[in-house]
C-alpha cells in the first residue's frame, strides 16, 4: 500500500507543479504591447474643461464616425459587458473619437443613452477628418475606418500610450481591436484582457508602494 502511495505521489507531483506554475504564468502575464506610442488626442476639442489624453490612463477607445447612431447596438453591448464593470477605477476612461461635424449627433447619442448607462463618464473628442484618421492609423492595425470614419472595433490603450491586445489569439492570431458587435468577444476576450491590464498596474503600484515604505 505504501509503495502505491509513494508511486502515486511521484506521479501526481510533477503534474500538480506544472498546473500550479502554468496557471501562475497566465494569471500574472502582461497583456502584449502591439503598437508603441500611438498618437494622442490631447489636441482634440472636447465637451470638458480640460483636454482628454491617453497619458496616465487606461483607455478604451472607439471611433464612432459621422453617425454614432449606427453603432447604438454595439455601444450597448460594450457598456453592459465592459464599461459598467470598470467605471469605478480612477485611471479608467472611455474615449470616443469623432469628426468635429458629428458633435450635434454625438450630444443626442449621449442623451439617448443617459437613461440606461453611465454615459456621463464617456469622453468625446472631436478632430478634423484628417486628425481622426491620423490617430487611427497610428494604431498600426490590420483594420480600417470606413468612409464615415467609423469602425465597430474598440481598442485598449495603456498609460504609456501603447496599444495592447493579443499577439497569439486562437481565432485571429493578432487581435488589435475587439468587435463590439460580438457579445461573446467582449465577454470572453476583452473583459479578460481589461482585467489583466488593470491587475498589471495594481501589481506595479503595490511594488512601488513597498519600495517607498523601505
Amino acid at each position: 500500500m505504501k509503495k502505491f502511495l509513494v508511486l502515486g505521489v511521484l506521479f501526481l507531483l510533477p503534474i500538480l507543479a506544472y498546473l500550479f506554475f502554468s496557471s501562475g504564468v497566465n494569471h500574472f502575464a502582461k497583456l502584449p504591447i502591439l503598437t508603441n506610442q500611438v498618437k494622442d488626442v490631447n489636441h482634440f476639442q472636447t465637451n470638458q474643461d480640460s483636454a482628454v489624453s491617453f497619458q496616465d490612463k487606461i483607455s478604451i477607445v472607439a471611433f464612432f464616425g459621422n453617425d454614432p447612431d449606427d453603432l447604438k447596438g454595439n455601444t450597448f453591448n460594450l457598456d453592459q459587458k465592459i464599461l459598467e464593470k470598470f467605471y469605478q477605477f480612477k485611471d479608467f476612461q472611455f474615449v470616443i473619437v469623432l469628426p468635429e461635424d458629428a458633435r450635434p449627433q454625438a450630444q443626442k447619442f449621449i442623451k439617448d443613452f443617459s437613461a440606461v448607462t453611465n454615459s456621463g463618464y464617456w469622453k468625446m473628442v472631436y478632430g478634423t477628418p484628417k486628425e481622426v484618421s491620423e490617430v487611427f492609423n497610428s494604431f498600426q492595425t490590420n483594420l480600417q475606418l470606413d468612409e464615415n470614419l467609423q469602425t465597430p472595433y474598440v481598442f485598449i490603450i495603456d498609460k504609456d500610450e501603447n496599444l495592447r491586445g493579443r499577439d497569439t489569439d486562437e481565432d485571429t492570431g493578432m487581435l488589435y481591436g475587439y468587435d463590439s458587435r460580438s457579445v461573446s468577444e467582449l465577454n470572453n476576450k476583452m473583459n479578460d484582457d481589461v482585467k489583466v491590464i488593470l491587475a498589471e498596474y495594481r501589481l506595479a503600484l503595490k511594488k512601488y508602494n513597498k519600495k517607498e515604505e523601505k
